[in-house]
């Protein structure tokens, strides 16, 4: 089994940037393709970038490219998620996940408990 920790969350005003890490003990990451998800308030939790096992292959949700940027340190079982340009549609508490590479919840069989990110207007 692998556990998860995201940190680097926190409260930014609209156009300022964030960057999560999530990382991983237990089990080298190696073995996971990983996801970040969110979830804003009555709102389903939704897929916002995924990357493969090495990297080679990566998935933005359209809400998000260009904007977003999804990467991996295996060496260090840590993957991260660049935030730039933020938004208050970016409000919301995210969530790295540890899988099979996909863009289904059900893709993904270990999570972390989250980290809360909140952007001003």
């Amino acid at each position: 089994q692998v556990q998860l920790v995201e940190s680097g969350g926190g409260l930014v005003q609209a156009g300022g940037s964030l960057r999560l890490s999530c990382a991983a003990s237990g089990r080298s990451l190696s073995f996971y393709a990983m996801g970040w998800f969110r979830q804003a308030p009555g709102k389903a939790r939704e897929l916002v970038s995924a990357i493969s096992r090495f990297g080679t292959t990566t998935y933005y949700a359209d809400s998000v490219k260009g904007r977003f940027t999804i990467s991996r340190d295996n060496a260090k079982n840590t993957v991260y998620l660049q935030m730039n340009s933020l938004n208050s549609e970016d409000t919301a508490i995210y969530y790295c996940a540890a899988g099979a590479y996909g863009t289904s919840q059900d893709d993904y069989s270990y999570w972390g408990q989250g980290t809360q990110v909140t952007v001003s207007s």
